[in-house]
């Protein structure tokens, strides 16, 4: 299910603590543990933005969900400054916000100059509200439905078209005389090392045109007048740790764009999706956001100089490197369960309904407890879930110090698929969630409430006593 802790001499959480900035004054936020601003003070106490993580869960309960704002902006300004440093052409960074998709979540992102990446019309409508000017908004997704097609068109967003059912569908909705902003999301066939289920590049995806579809699709494309087809775009999965899956992609992307000249269609727009790596254990090692931006940015400029192409406005669309680590969880031990000889069970008030990412794709994850940040780490336990399920096992063989009930246990980067893939499973209400910036903690998610479960339920007449 989850791997377990490795084993040797460890010392305390301390030691999941980011690089002091006098060694490395601009981290990658994807390369650390904990976000960007996390500290002990003298109390012994996790600290976050400024904020101690005890008294946050004091104020606002627990489970919660605490995201550190200057780690997230700080991967922004990276991944929009390394463009603007390595490509010569222009670039726009969009951010995935399937990852989290929230107003504040999305308000932080555009104000450091990103569009937003939507996946639905509820996220649409959640950047549009947000303030996210439609011109730096991209619908993606494999079956939108015609509400979703249309509220696109009509907030004035571009439409990534995923197959033909949806070109046709974009044809017969367009009113005359309109041209409708689309992309043309392809199939790659590339193959990389992540799990089954978030890899999407190759050919045996539910995503994307095939390839071999190519000249019939852009055939199709240049005789419609209602569709302006200004790009092409591919993404071959996420939690990517390799350099040359997206090589590879950037230059079979350039050779589309050559394609497409010869029927007439203008590409302008390359997006070369996201994916790049987190570091959610010790062995991870992914490339930094500079070392990522840099390897795609110089491969599309050779490739274009090779085909003697003008370069593209260059698109990328990363989620989990931008969030991920920018949020921990919190989370209250409970009780605990000792089988002799085989394992000690310890349980928090949160699990599988506010992290599913675990009992989904047996997602690792390390732990610290935060009013205990010195001690040392003299316990393998493995954290329980409160859930009615003996899978809800955040993590398995977790090395910590002796906890004991009221211990606040934070759980480190949750801000990529948590709060996003979160449920109500057990009727429990979803978490509420803090952004931390200077010593300010301000809510961004009120946490539901037992009136909040049942809210959209109804109970015919005949059914009431």
């Amino acid at each position: 299910m989850v791997s377990t802790h490795p084993t040797g001499v460890q010392h305390s959480g301390s030691q999941y603590l980011p690089q002091r900035r006098d060694t490395n004054p601009n981290p990658s936020p994807n390369q650390e543990l904990l976000p960007l601003t996390a500290r002990v003070h003298h109390h012994d106490l996790l600290e976050i933005g400024g904020c101690d993580v005890t008294t946050l869960v004091k104020q606002f309960g627990s489970p919660l969900y605490i995201l550190d704002e200057e780690t997230l902006r700080s991967a922004c300004q990276q991944y929009r400054d390394a463009f603007k440093q390595y490509y010569k052409g222009e670039s726009q960074v969009l951010y995935a916000s399937k990852a989290w998709n929230c107003l504040a979540v999305c308000a932080i992102a555009a104000s450091e100059g990103l569009g937003i990446d939507v996946v639905s019309g509820g996220e649409l409508y959640t950047a549009l509200q947000a303030g996210v000017s439609p011109n730096k908004i991209y619908l993606h997704g494999n079956n939108k439905s015609r509400e979703e097609l249309i509220l696109a068109i009509e907030s004035g967003v571009t439409i990534v078209a995923d197959n033909w059912y949806e070109l046709r569908t974009l044809v017969e909705i367009a009113q005359p005389a309109q041209s409708i902003r689309i992309m043309l999301r392809l199939t790659p066939g590339i193959e990389c090392h992540t799990h089954e289920y978030i890899r999407t590049g190759h050919l045996d995806s539910k995503f994307g045109f095939d390839p071999n579809d190519l000249d019939e699709v852009f055939t199709f494309v240049s005789q419609q007048s209602a569709l302006n087809c200004v790009g092409v775009h591919a993404h071959i999965g996420s939690q990517i740790f390799e350099r040359q899956p997206h090589q590879d992609l950037a230059a079979v992307m350039v050779q589309w764009l050559r394609d497409a000249a010869k029927y007439g269609l203008n590409i302008t727009e390359l997006n070369v999706g996201g994916g790049l790596g987190i570091k959610y254990t010790e062995s991870d090692d992914p490339p930094s956001i500079e070392e990522w931006v840099k390897a795609i940015c110089e491969v599309i400029q050779e490739a274009c100089a090779a085909e003697n192409l003008p370069l593209p406005k260059l698109l990328s669309e990363p989620g989990r490197s931008l969030i991920a680590t920018a949020c921990v969880t919190a989370y209250t031990v409970g009780s605990s369960k000792v089988i002799p000889e085989i394992r000690t069970y310890v349980a928090i008030d949160g699990g599988m309904s506010d992290n599913p990412r675990p009992i989904t794709y047996q997602s690792v994850y390390r732990a610290v407890v935060a009013n205990k940040m010195s001690s040392p780490l003299t316990q393998t336990i493995t954290i329980a879930g409160k859930h009615c399920e003996s899978g809800d096992i955040l993590i398995k063989n977790a090395l910590l110090p002796k906890t004991e009930p009221g211990d606040i246990l934070v759980v480190m980067g949750t801000g990529a698929y948590n709060y996003s893939m979160a449920s109500n499973y057990n009727r429990l209400p979803r978490p509420a969630a803090v952004v931390v910036a200077n010593g300010e903690a301000n809510l961004i998610l009120q946490r539901e409430t037992y009136q909040d479960l049942i809210r959209q339920d109804r109970l015919p007449e005949r059914l009431k006593k």
